[in-house]
C-alpha cells in the first residue's frame, strides 16, 4: 500500500513541476510577444507548492526571470522547503 501512495506523489509532483515549466516558458513567449503576462507572485507560488524543480528547469532552460532578485532568492529557497517537506512526509508515513 505504501509502495502505491508513494508512487501517486511521485507523479503528482512530476506533473505539477512540468505544469510550472510550462508556466515559466508561457510566461517567456508572452513577455516577447509583448502580451498579458503571468504575474511573478503565481510564479514563485508555483515553485514553492512543490513546484521547485519545475521553476529552476525553466528559469534555465527558457532564460526567463534568471536576473530577477527575487527569483535568485526565492526560487532556490523553495527548492530547500520543497526538500524539507518531501523528507517530513516521507520520514511521517515511512516510505
Amino acid at each position: 500500500m505504501n509502495l502505491i501512495i508513494f508512487a501517486a506523489i511521485a507523479i503528482a509532483l512530476l506533473v505539477w513541476n512540468i505544469v510550472t515549466l510550462t508556466l515559466y516558458g508561457l510566461d517567456k513567449s508572452k513577455a516577447k510577444k509583448g502580451k498579458w503576462r503571468i504575474s511573478e507572485s503565481t510564479l514563485i507560488a508555483c515553485a514553492f507548492m512543490m513546484g521547485a524543480i519545475g521553476a529552476l528547469a525553466g528559469m534555465s532552460v527558457f532564460r526567463h526571470k534568471t536576473k530577477n532578485i527575487k527569483f535568485k532568492v526565492l526560487v532556490p529557497m523553495a527548492l530547500i522547503v520543497n526538500i524539507g517537506i518531501a523528507a517530513l512526509v516521507l520520514r511521517l508515513y515511512q516510505f
